[in-house]
């Protein structure tokens, strides 16, 4: 069944809910505005559209007041610009050029509604400089005018979603949880049966980490819901940790498992399995209480099953195998049964004192720039045009180009929604023709005039409910409205019409122009990119606290990962080989964290001799990109291991469990460098780059 036939004919009740409340929103936003006799109703329109795209009722207050912080901040900028350079056009747009660049790069470094926000002052900021142009002395006038339409707008969004089927974002980010871990413990369960069927638990991941980012960037409008909001927010950041540190542990069960499986005793092994299996139950059954009750039991027979091998352990790391894989065994445990309490926190809160800081982010910002130049080129060109041909209508040219420009540049996917949303427009120009001028021309009063503009707006926002469909039918009501621009003084001729249509089209034209000729840096310059940030946290692992350390690595690792498994669709499926990249490097981040917390006090010297592993162990992951085997982590981890023996502060059995993280760790690096090196079609190792190898002091 095609799916504009499901979304238009058997549509979902959330995406009709949708529809009507968006609607609704901008019916009140166009009466208040016409009551009001505002000068532009349609940008009240624009703004209750706009905050309606997640309707969740703390999600359009954040985003609401995005939009007001942001319109405020583009008004004093827009009069700071025209209070310097009134009486100079060039320089004000200029200045007005390195302003949209400016909040294109902001909005390229954050997310979600403070990106909306960045993008919000860019748009104000050009309107008010632009409009103002040739009357400078209505400055204020319009400033407060775009306030004021905006404001309602976003008011008018607000009141209906919190008072017409409210949906709480307490129930969106309780759907994300279950997402993440149901996914994460079969993903959990894969590991520990040595599953070989690489796709599976690659789409077990994916399927964990994709709703898992988009937790921690939503869980932030919760605070608008209720004084139980911050807890969700703590509660969410408390899963997020957690959740990626079970995946780094169970991916270095499994390489115990590979590697080592011979070695375990019967009770480890049947206790591998036994925890699979109530991993596997957890996920597919309901009930949290049954599920931390299923863990509990397997966490104390691990604790017991430790016991045990320390006993019938000897003194040779190799026979301490079973010993670390029990302990990885009870530690995994320990975070599923936390990550079942934060998902139980996130729904209800009540008393749980969960605390964990958020995460940070993956944030590039040459790609940054990159995509601040593209807007500013696409303002560039358009005001060019306006000022050579001295254009009514190319203000909306321009607003199009500043507004679309940024926000595309927040998409992964900026080429293909831009022709989406060029799609939309096209469509919009004779829906707007027929119900925005035909027949609104015979319209008199309120009433009519809803009832000509309304129903194309009402049957594109009923699109925009399915997410595919979402480019093409939000562009068509965006489309709509700047067509017919609905007011108290509406001009209806068809001359106007045609210049109105012009003006979007080459707004959105040059828009996604600009974003065919410039799409972005090469996917392979975007992998070198992603590499080099990930290698750059593991170095700094070791000047870091390790709290500090882990939010900042965990969080941009969980989101360079998902980036890393998109280039990997792209590639075929014998050259796939940068997702499993981005889980070498979280065990190697993990490890690093680990070693640290296990030498935390140990001597100076010994401290000492685990940064320089830390660095080594970074340096190697960046050679085993080209398949180069590891090898300054071996030697390094050897001197490690060899000035641990002297230090009486450490354990003989955290001696044993240091030096089977090290070599665990440089196996880990070798099945890197093989599978790198099988992916690039490489038969041998490539010769390594002829440098000066540093002394031991200047390594250290």
């Amino acid at each position: 069944m095609s799916i504009w036939w499901q979304a238009y004919v058997t549509p979902p009740s959330s995406a009709v809910k949708f529809a009507i409340k968006a609607t609704l929103a901008m019916l009140l936003a166009l009466f208040i505005a016409l009551a009001c006799d505002l000068e532009r109703p349609y940008w009240a329109l624009i703004s209750a559209a706009f905050l309606q795209t997640r309707p969740m009722t703390g999600m359009v207050f954040e985003k609401g007041l995005s939009q007001l912080v942001g319109t405020v901040v583009g008004c004093l900028a827009g009069i700071a610009i025209m209070a310097f350079f009134v009486q100079a056009p060039f320089p004000a747009l200029a200045s007005l050029t390195l302003w949209i660049m400016l909040c294109t790069y902001a909005a390229s470094l954050t997310r979600n509604n403070a990106s909306y926000g960045c993008i919000i002052a860019a748009v104000t900021a050009m309107l008010i400089v632009i409009i103002t142009a040739g009357a400078p002395g209505q400055l204020f006038d319009v400033a407060v005018a775009r306030l004021t339409e905006l404001s309602l707008g976003a008011l008018c969004a607000t009141l209906v979603s919190s008072l017409l089927w409210p949906i709480q974002v307490r129930d969106h980010l309780t759907g994300l949880a279950n997402e993440v871990v149901n996914n994460a413990f079969l993903h959990g369960s894969l590991r520990l049966e040595n599953s070989e069927d690489i796709a599976e638990i690659q789409r077990t991941l994916n399927a964990s980490l994709t709703p898992l980012n988009q937790l921690e960037s939503d869980s932030q409008s919760a605070r608008y819901e209720g004084p139980e909001g911050s807890g969700r927010i703590r509660a969410s950041h408390v899963l997020t940790q957690r959740t990626v540190r079970l995946l780094a542990i169970l991916r270095v069960l499994q390489q115990l498992l590979r590697a080592y499986g011979e070695h375990l005793s019967a009770p480890t092994r049947a206790l591998v399995d036994d925890i699979a299996d109530g991993l596997r139950q957890s996920a597919e059954h309901k009930g949290t209480a049954q599920a931390r009750e299923r863990l509990q039991d397997l966490r104390h027979r691990a604790l017991r099953c430790i016991e045990w091998e320390a006993k019938a352990a000897s003194d040779s790391p190799q026979n301490d195998i079973p010993r670390r894989m029990t302990l990885g065994l009870r530690e995994a445990l320990g975070h599923a049964l936390v990550i079942l309490d934060a998902r139980e926190a996130i729904h209800t809160p009540g008393d749980r004192k969960l605390r964990a800081p958020a995460l940070a982010w993956h944030r590039d910002h040459l790609e940054a720039l990159l995509n601040a130049c593209r807007s500013g080129l696409i303002f560039a060109l358009i005001a060019t045009f306006w000022v050579q041909t001295n254009w009514d209508n190319g203000q909306t040219a321009m607003m199009l180009g500043t507004l679309f420009s940024a926000m595309f540049a927040t998409r992964d996917n900026s080429v293909v929604v831009a022709s989406m949303f060029l799609k939309g427009i096209l469509v919009a120009i004779p829906s707007a023709f027929i119900f925005g001028h035909v027949l609104l021309s015979s319209a008199h009063g309120f009433p009519m005039l809803a009832l000509a503009v309304m129903p194309p707006l009402f049957l594109g926002l009923l699109g925009s409910g399915t997410p595919q469909l979402a480019g093409y039918c939000l562009a068509f009501t965006i489309g709509n409205i700047l067509l017919t621009m609905p007011g108290n003084g509406m001009d209806l001729t068809f001359d106007t019409f045609a210049n109105r249509a012009i003006a979007v089209l080459i707004g959105i034209g040059t828009v996604v122009m600009a974003f065919r000729l410039l799409p972005g840096f090469p996917a392979g310059f975007r992998k070198h990119r992603l590499v080099k940030a990930t290698v750059n946290d593991l170095r700094a692992l070791k000047d870091l606290s390790p709290h500090e350390a882990e939010s900042r690595f965990g969080g941009a690792m969980a989101d360079r990962m998902l980036r890393l498994a998109r280039h990997d669709d792209l590639m075929p499926e014998n050259r796939r080989y940068l997702f499993s990249l981005g889980l070498t490097a979280l065990d190697l981040g993990y490890g690093a964290l680990n070693l640290r917390r296990r030498l935390d006090s140990a001597s100076a010297a010994t401290i000492k001799e685990a940064r320089a592993f830390i660095q080594a162990l970074a340096d190697d992951y960046q050679a085993s990109v080209r398949g180069l085997p590891p090898s300054t982590s071996l030697e390094q981890g050897k001197h490690l291991c060899s000035t641990m023996e002297d230090d009486p502060r450490i354990a003989v059995d955290q001696r044993h469990l240091i030096h089977g993280l090290v070599a665990r760790l440089h196996l880990s690096l070798e099945w890197q460098s093989e599978r790198s090196r099988n992916a690039l079609g490489l038969t041998q190792a490539p010769e390594p780059e002829t440098v000066t190898p540093p002394s031991s002091q200047e390594s250290h």
